[in-house]
């Protein structure tokens, strides 16, 4: 088993990190340069910058923003939001980022995926999938989760995979920002389902979330506002799952 990953999450929203609940009441949470600094400088593995309202503004990603935060850090960088064609992806990645998210647009246009993988390679694809729970079905929700779509999660995610994704990115719209726990349900059924790392995101509230998501098969968990307001550090989360038995990065 590979070392698992701990990663930040920038929510972005007008140029400011945010986080809300269920993807809902969004409150601010800090200046997104600062925090992806503070990670950085913490130890954390990767960071994950979502710009959340630009497919429904129907705008391309923060560019800007994307360039200066690359420019302060020396981890690997995700970026997502707004990203509809090779050429959108192709600004991102000679802003700075390391690997580029598609979520909604990879619903609209599955082809995408390959197109992405294809110029940049499958370690620089990851497709973003948020889930929810709806009659008894984990479904495919876009535009920042105000659309539900037809799609399972889990036929979605076998089909991303076999498109040529290098990673998925699942979030559980049920557990966002509850701090709950993950929905290790779905997540271990979308692990079981691919051969590609997951990385997992709705619902961290604490160390110990992280010990019972770390004994799926997922690669990494992801957080955002544990981190942002300080309430788990990144090396104190680590240190925890290190005297776990967990093998984490240090």
């Amino acid at each position: 088993m590979l070392k698992r990953r701990i990663i930040p999450c920038l929510d972005i929203k007008d140029g400011r990190t945010v986080k809300g609940v269920n993807f809902v009441g969004i409150k601010d949470a800090g200046d997104p340069i600062d925090l992806a600094k503070v990670y950085a400088q913490q130890g954390a593995d990767e960071l994950v910058f979502l710009d959340i309202t630009a497919t429904i503004e129907k705008r391309a990603t923060l560019i800007e923003l994307v360039k200066k935060i690359a420019a302060e850090i020396n981890i690997p960088f995700t970026v997502g939001g707004g990203i509809s064609s090779l050429e959108d992806a192709a600004k991102l990645i000679t802003a700075g980022a390391d690997k580029i998210s598609v979520n909604s647009s990879a619903v609209k246009n599955p082809a995408l995926i390959k197109e992405i993988a294809d110029k940049f390679g499958s370690q620089c694809t990851v497709v973003a999938i948020d889930t929810k729970f709806v009659d008894d079905e984990w479904m495919v929700f876009v535009h920042g989760g105000r659309t539900m779509t037809q799609l399972k999660t889990l036929e979605w995610a076998k089909k991303v995979n076999d498109l040529g994704a290098g990673e998925i990115l699942l979030t559980s719209m049920n557990n966002d920002g509850t701090k709950n726990g993950f929905a290790l349900d779905i997540t271990s059924q979308v692990c079981d389902s691919v051969n590609i790392p997951v990385i997992a995101s709705g619902g961290a509230g604490s160390k110990e979330h992280f010990l019972e998501l770390f004994n799926t098969k997922i690669s990494a968990g992801l957080a955002a506002s544990i981190f942002h307001y300080a309430e788990i550090s990144v090396p104190e989360l680590k240190d925890y799952l290190i005297n776990q038995n967990v093998a984490i990065r240090k």
